[in-house]
């Protein structure tokens, strides 16, 4: 390798770890390297801004406009209300029920927004029922990252696969969605063994539940009404985009223009301010660095060291990336993981067909969505949700949330395997 190369390997590393162990903010990490990936000629100016997936951008801009406008309605406030009445203020009841309303909101909005909504009801609720939140949390947290891999919107690793490999929302549910729905299954069974002696509550307790009004929560019911609609047809363009000839990301721009118009009199600026900007710059850096990579042929030797490692068994390949992508996920952010693995997985498949590809996209997505369950700092969705139970006056530690945490992982990653292995080979 050049002198070129091995500087740029080694900053590309740094600010790989400044992301993972947070030394500086990850966006200026990764846009301070794409600038000097562009000022060195790591990468050219005009290539830099090519290699950024704009389908990635504004796919995820789109949905944090529609996820933004819709939370103002106060509709998710109310379907954890429902849900809790719907149990009947049983602790246990209550605590699956809010973990399946989780995994079911993460698999189309972002787990970090489904955990900022949900958390501080949920938190509410187990202050009513006189007990520690702290098992609801967690729950939440683990289930948010479960449903989040069912779906092409569900975690931005499975857009951004979904938009590297061309794999459309339909074709990502069909695939995907069995092993989760298996997951959610043993997930909830695990999470009553676990949980189901700390939650023991008074009759008493559990009527103060029954009292609660949720329609009290909904403060806007006609823009409500355009919320569900626009939700309706985009989640329908999503399932069809495909045989459509259009991308995700223009099905989920029309819908959040379509909403910024529907909005009523409030001036979009206020819904501009839910977009994350500091994830979406982000991505972009992140798509400069992994581009400036692939220019210098550093993804294209890795790709061939893994698969002589594999001897070309894409079988063997398959549930290799899987373990691999699940323990690193669960140490750094999966994001700067997955970005590194797709121009991979791509020079690994240039030979084969697409058909073939797909369960390594699989293995991939599964591994590093579900892997984010094994530490606290392994997802966005679980370091939030600790972040606010810690407001609210109830510490979750990393041991405490590893604990559970790494079992819920072990297990999925398990499942995976087996569903890899029995489905597609």
């Amino acid at each position: 390798m050049t002198g070129l190369t091995w500087i740029a390997l080694g900053i590309f590393l740094t600010v790989y770890v400044f992301i993972s162990v947070e030394i500086v903010n990850k966006t200026v990490a990764a846009l301070l390297g794409a600038s000097f990936f562009i000022v060195l000629h790591v990468i050219g100016q005009e290539e830099a801004f090519r290699v950024v997936d704009w389908n990635v951008i504004f796919l995820l801009v789109s949905t944090m406009i529609i996820v933004g406008i819709t939370k103002t309605t106060g509709l998710f406030q109310y379907v954890a209300i429902k849900a809790a009445k719907i149990a009947r203020g049983d602790p246990v009841r209550i605590l699956l029920l809010l973990s399946l309303v989780t995994a079911l909101f993460s698999a189309f909005l972002d787990n970090v927004t489904t955990i900022l909504i949900l958390t501080p009801v949920t938190i509410l609720i187990a202050v009513e029922l006189g007990i520690t939140p702290v098992p609801f949390i967690i729950s939440q947290a683990v289930a948010s990252n479960i449903g989040g891999t069912a779906t092409l919107i569900g975690d931005p690793p499975n857009i951004m696969i979904g938009s590297a490999a061309g794999i459309d929302f339909a074709t990502f549910l069909l695939h995907l969605g069995p092993v989760i729905a298996l997951n959610l299954a043993i997930f909830s069974g695990m999470t009553y063994l676990f949980f189901r002696r700390d939650l023991q509550v008074t009759t008493e307790r559990k009527a103060r539940i029954m009292e609660f009004d949720e329609s009290r929560s909904i403060e806007n019911v006609p823009l409500l009404i355009k919320c569900l609609s626009v939700l309706a047809l985009v989640v329908a363009g999503f399932l069809f985009h495909g045989p459509l000839g259009l991308e995700a990301s223009s099905i989920a721009l029309l819908g959040a223009a379509a909403l910024l118009l529907l909005s009523g009199k409030r001036e979009p600026d206020e819904y501009y301010r839910e977009v994350e900007w500091g994830t979406i710059f982000f991505f972009i850096g992140l798509f400069i660095l992994v581009g400036g990579m692939v220019e210098l042929g550093v993804i294209k030797l890795l790709a061939r060291k893994v698969m002589g490692l594999t001897r070309g068994d894409l079988r063997l390949t398959s549930v290799v990336v899987l373990w691999v992508s699940g323990v690193f996920s669960a140490v750094v952010d999966n994001i700067p993981y997955v970005a590194t693995m797709i121009p991979l997985l791509q020079d690994i498949l240039s030979s084969t067909g697409h058909e073939a590809a797909l369960p390594l996209w699989w293995s991939l997505s599964l591994g590093a969505c579900l892997g984010g369950n094994g530490t606290l700092v392994g997802a966005s969705a679980n370091v939030v949700a600790a972040g606010l139970s810690t407001k609210s006056g109830y510490r979750i530690s990393f041991l405490e949330f590893t604990r559970y945490g790494a079992l819920y992982t072990l297990v999925s990653m398990a499942l995976s395997t087996v569903y890899i292995l029995l489905r597609y080979y």
